[in-house]
């Protein structure tokens, strides 16, 4: 058997190798990229606390004119009602009844807290109605340090008879009940909250924060960009993403109405 040693090779021991001049190199090639990834990610906290000082900043600017736009709103007519109709998301998703209330809304609110990032309500104020007791249906959210959501929801009071979402629900075919299409104000419903709080997606407070309430009469007026079939045959769909920075994220909204996750 031919040995290292009459290879002209010498044999390597335990230990030696370690100090290879190139794994050296090597190590201190990745001990500067940590230093300046850590000066990076130092920049990009304080834009962080930056953008957040400017969004805390101008929510108050915006305010009294959210009033003022509010106040003129409540003089159109099925303005709301439009708006969500004309929405490519959930405007498909309001059931006949759904629209029947929706005829009530008279204005949305968001509410974000004053530091931004821990959280945020949506207010639906309605006019007296033959539908439930409430004139205000709130859902709001709270974020902790630790990524958990703590979702709150308005409990609808509705009137004897007029409970679409767990009385009629369901229509009858012989023996058996049928769901039908899923009412809006399931939304409201606390089965559906306590699955946004465990990780589900709350893909309709996405829509209405940062879409419809920024901009409803875009909806109104149905001034929607379509989406032409690109040359290669590929079809460009348009999709909705939230802009929110503090949460350094994006979010596809689909057809999926309430909720992505277990």
């Amino acid at each position: 058997m031919v040995t290292a040693e009459q290879k002209g090779k010498k044999p390597r021991t335990d230990g030696e190798g370690a100090s290879d001049p190139i794994d050296a190199a090597l190590l201190h090639s990745i001990e500067m990229l940590q230093e300046i990834q850590e000066e990076i990610d130092k920049v990009n906290e304080e834009a962080c606390d930056k953008v957040l000082e400017l969004e805390q900043k101008y929510n108050e600017v915006r305010r009294p004119i959210y009033v003022q736009r509010s106040t003129i709103i409540k003089e159109i007519s099925d303005f709301w009602l439009t708006a969500f109709l004309s929405h490519p998301v959930i405007g498909e998703l309001l059931t006949e009844d759904d629209q029947k209330i929706f005829k009530h809304l008279e204005s949305i609110d968001v509410d974000e807290s004053k530091d931004i990032k821990s959280g945020y309500s949506i207010t639906l104020t309605f006019s007296p109605n033959p539908y439930f007791e409430d004139t205000k249906l709130t859902k709001a959210y709270s974020f902790s340090d630790d990524g958990s959501v703590k979702v709150k929801a308005t409990s609808i009071k509705w009137k004897e008879g007029m409970d679409i979402v767990n009385d009629n629900a369901y229509m009858k075919k012989g023996d058996k009940r049928i769901l039908i299409d899923e009412s809006f104000f399931t939304w409201f419903d606390d089965k559906k909250n306590r699955s946004f709080a465990h990780g589900g997606m709350d893909e309709v407070a996405d829509v209405i924060k940062e879409e419809l309430w920024p901009n409803p009469l875009k909806y109104f007026n149905n001034e929607i960009e379509e989406f032409e079939p690109a040359d290669d045959g590929i079809e460009i769909v348009p999709i909705l993403m939230s802009w929110s920075s503090r949460k350094a994220s994006m979010r596809v909204v689909s057809p999926d109405f309430f909720f992505t996750g277990p």
